[in-house]
């Protein structure tokens, strides 16, 4: 009879702010001693006899710090990471499902990461007690016996014994205060959330009670990546139903049981459980930090360091400075916490700032986010496998939606696996880069040798259009498989369509695009990008020639003589066009282009453009809007994705560090998504986001702004 300890490490701990945040939850963060609650939960459950490998069930988000912080105690796990988080049913299911394909018999120990338990020998001593009293086929949660009446907790009625446990009753929710005395009364018991049982019991009843969550737990372990003692579970995850295991199982079963233990515990739930936990003065005064205190008493203190907190005269309440957030409240009040931290992320007020300071740490952050969420998700879920091709776009729950297609989505998404293949993603990139080519082939191939712009979900032609725009991300695809190293015959492939585009040139130098605006800067701003990925990928002098045509035709028409800035729309001549098109000018190209000019060497034209997108940066938003008037003033205040990406770009490549951590923290905040590895598109005047499906067009974007980061400071 082996026990494998599993540590659960969801939630965020959100009446905790502003020291929880989504980066860092509670659970990772020394809120009572040194070291985390995680930390001391490891230790904990570690040392109990008999413990097998401890799992720990966590968010991909996370994996780098519980991989740190487990090796600043010298503990050894196997973390499994969910793509998406989906509540303790979910999680458990897959840790059962984990510990019965390695141990038929195994008993699993569940814990909460972000729990207060400082009698470790008698959690162990319980522990023991609750292994054995599962070889009975009992699940057995551990009832706490209450220190007094609280509102903060669930109860258990326990009934009738059972071996070293009781029946379970029943389970009661979060009281009012003179209900909860009632429970005291009655002999009930705290649930602390804490679950001993044998692994294949567990799945037993999730079969029997919630029979989605434990086929879509047994497919994502069975399907998982293990490198290095971390387990990434498979998209099958997020097909589970979000429900905790409380709901999906405990409610229902006949085999739940309780163990009454009688060590002290809490679960930090708000401040005023912090402030009973933590080692106080004569006065009732528990400071941690640069802290000073003058006539107060009864008062929790929390300095982030480099901050000094000064209180005089006050009682009963908290105070917590951190990262540029302060919260003061009524001890009392700490539940409320959570309803004001809700009420100011409606607002679109930035209560959760990205959890890095410098760019080294901003290449960390996003390297991870793109190789354990986005690029899996989008090869998983964002790939049509019965159809061909990559879904339009994805919901913000993680569903993909039967939308016409657009040729460009195919042709980004297959330039996006490739960079995978660069970046060295172990995944199938590949694989994933293929089937969005063969899906454009078969789709989209008109006869002349371009590609048509739209078809439906089921491949029918939309429209037959061929837009210049579209045939250069099909050359950019091209070049970066063959830089990739993939084989194929890009080199081919890619001269055949640029002599079919070379068979569409307008009279007075560069190219027509299709209406409604023929003569435009934007397209040819991606065949320039094209020409020089094969330029760079050496496919012959005829593609640098082409770089070098784009880029005069753009400093000399294009490029606005007197203002340094990037015009959008011209006449057959490649004059300025008339009327407010003339005028109309994306802060987003400013940057795109100075990018693209600091590669081919012309600084002085790209630092120009980079200060003309910097003018059309909203101070309040620290983002970049989509479009302004040739003075500047705002045309379209929202800011899409794609903009804040270019702007991150150009700084980086003209060595402007600040305006690049800017950029990267804004770029963060769109990426903070219901389901990790999707995007906000844009984000409204207010500062909120709109609530639309993440764009599979988007990704181009994010990979190069990514790698462009990752270039410089991984």
């Amino acid at each position: 009879m082996a026990c494998y300890p599993v540590i659960m490490c969801g939630g965020l701990g959100v009446r905790l702010w502003p020291a929880s945040r989504p980066a860092r939850p509670k659970q990772f963060i020394p809120l009572i001693g040194e070291r985390s609650l995680f930390q001391e939960t490891a230790l904990r459950v570690a040392g109990i006899a008999g413990a097998r490998e401890l799992v720990i069930v966590a968010g991909a988000a996370h994996a780098d710090i519980i991989r740190a912080q487990l090796a600043d105690i010298g503990v050894n796990a196997t973390i499994l990471l969910e793509p998406e988080a989906r509540d303790s049913g979910a999680a458990i299911a897959a840790a059962s499902a984990w510990i019965v394909a390695r141990d038929a018999e195994g008993v699993a120990l569940i814990v909460a990461s972000d729990h207060h338990v400082p009698d470790a020998a008698a959690f162990r001593t319980a522990a023991a007690t609750a292994v054995e009293a599962s070889q009975a086929g009992y699940i057995v949660t551990m009832g706490v016996t209450p220190s007094g009446p609280n509102t903060a907790y669930g109860y258990i009625a326990p009934g009738d014994a059972v071996g070293g446990a009781r029946k379970v009753a029943a389970f009661v929710e979060k009281p009012d205060a003179a209900t909860a005395e009632t429970y005291i009364a009655k002999g009930y018991l705290w649930n602390s959330g804490n679950f001993v049982a044998r692994a294949s019991v567990l799945l037993d009843e999730l079969d029997r009670h919630a029979p989605e969550i434990a086929a879509a737990a047994r497919r994502a372990v069975a399907e998982a990546n293990e490198n290095d003692g971390v387990v990434l579970l498979t998209g099958a995850f997020r097909s589970a139903p979000k429900i905790s295991i409380d709901y999906a199982v405990m409610e229902k079963t006949e085999h739940a049981a309780v163990l009454p233990v009688s060590f002290a515990w809490t679960d930090l739930g708000a401040w005023d459980a912090v402030w009973s936990a933590r080692e106080k003065d004569g006065r009732g005064n528990a400071e941690r930090g640069e802290v000073t205190l003058q006539d107060a008493e009864n008062v929790l203190v929390s300095a982030a360091p480099g901050v000094r907190v000064v209180a005089i005269g006050v009682s009963d309440v908290a105070i917590v400075a951190e990262a540029g957030q302060v919260l003061v409240c009524d001890l009392a009040s700490s539940q409320s916490v959570k309803t004001v931290v809700d009420a100011l992320k409606a607002k679109g007020e930035d209560v959760a700032p990205a959890p890095f300071e410098d760019l080294a740490g901003a290449a960390r952050w996003f390297d991870r986010w793109l190789r354990l969420s986005a690029l899996p998700f989008w090869c998983s879920v964002g790939l049509d496998h019965a159809r061909g091709g990559f879904h339009e776009a994805v919901s913000l729950d993680g569903a993909p939606l039967d939308l016409p297609r657009r040729m460009r989505v195919q042709a980004r998404q297959a330039y996006v696996y490739a960079q995978a293949g660069q970046m060295n993603w172990p995944g199938p990139w590949r694989q994933a880069a293929q089937h969005g080519l063969d899906y454009l082939e078969a789709a989209y191939k008109r006869p002349d040798g371009l590609y048509r712009t739209l078809v439906a979900a089921d491949g029918a032609t939309i429209d037959e259009t061929a837009m210049l725009y579209d045939q250069a991300f099909v050359l950019l695809a091209l070049a970066a498989l063959k830089q990739a190293g993939a084989s194929g015959p890009w080199g081919a492939h890619a001269e055949t369509l640029r002599g079919a585009i070379e068979r569409h040139r307008h009279a007075d130098g560069g190219f027509r695009e299709s209406p409604p605006h023929p003569f435009q800067a934007n397209a040819h701003m991606h065949l320039f990008e094209a020409a020089q990925a094969w330029s760079e990928a050496a496919g012959g002098p005829a593609w640098g020639a082409l770089a070098d045509e784009i880029a005069q035709l753009a400093l000399t028409c294009f490029v606005d003589a007197e203002g340094g800035f990037v015009r959008e729309f011209f006449d057959a001549s490649w004059a300025r066009a008339t009327g407010d098109e003339g005028r109309h000018l994306e802060p987003g190209h400013q940057f795109e282009w100075a990018w693209l000019f600091a590669r081919a060497g012309h600084e002085a034209a790209a630092r120009k453009l980079f200060a003309a997108g910097v003018r059309g940066i909203d101070p309040r938003r620290n983002a970049a809007v989509d479009a302004v008037w040739d003075d500047f003033s705002t045309k379209a205040p929202t800011a899409r994705l794609w903009v804040q990406t270019e702007y991150l770009k150009a700084a980086l490549i003209l060595g402007q560090e600040q305006h690049a951590l800017a950029a990267a923290k804004t770029f963060w905040r769109y990426l903070q998504t219901p389901a990790p590895g999707l995007w906000y598109d844009t984000l409204k005047p207010d500062n909120t986001f709109v609530d639309e499906p993440a764009s599979a067009s988007s990704f181009y974007h994010i990979i190069t702004a990514i790698r462009a980061l990752g270039a410089i400071y991984n």
